[in-house]
């Protein structure tokens, strides 16, 4: 059984953009859309760059809920987000950054959530010890607005700010 583990923060600053080398991090862009919202399971499909997934997602626990991945042709995948999947899409760039032995995978959206920015880290346990980076800001982990299907509904520019 997949499972997932994972924290989700906003970002307080922009220093994570650049490399250990001083150069501008590079993203992948994501193009993702939802066959079922439901919250007992979540059917995703998403485009990462040249790469295609349909992904399930069981009911979250706290931090943690199952989830199965599997590639599919990206022809498909395209056509599927066009003609099936809810709209608006969720776009954004990912970007990963590694911080202390963990990866950090940054979401810069773009379209009807531009403005957003997240951070997210997967872990192995519930309790496991992390050092935030310095540019991670507040925990959402628990604020359903930040999850990528609430997105849907709820679009990161009708939220007042």
């Amino acid at each position: 059984m997949g499972i997932e583990i994972e924290r989700k923060f906003l970002l307080k600053n922009e220093s994570w953009r650049l490399d250990t080398s001083g150069r501008p991090r590079r993203g992948t862009l994501y193009r993702q859309g939802y066959l079922s919202r439901n919250p007992a399971c979540i059917v995703r499909l998403r485009l990462e760059g040249d790469e295609a997934f349909i992904t399930l997602k069981g009911r979250r626990q706290g931090v943690r809920r199952s989830e199965y991945q599997y590639p599919v042709p990206a022809s498909d995948c395209a056509a599927m987000l066009e003609e099936l999947a809810d709209k608006p899409l969720i776009e954004k760039t990912r970007y990963k950054v590694d911080f202390d032995g963990l990866t950090w995978e940054i979401d810069e959206f773009h379209g009807e959530n531009a403005g957003l920015l997240v951070a997210e880290v997967e872990l192995e346990s519930e309790d496991q010890a992390f050092k935030l980076p310095p540019w991670a800001g507040e925990e959402v982990s628990g604020d359903s607005r930040y999850a990528n299907a609430a997105l849907v509904n709820n679009p990161f520019r009708n939220w007042k700010k």
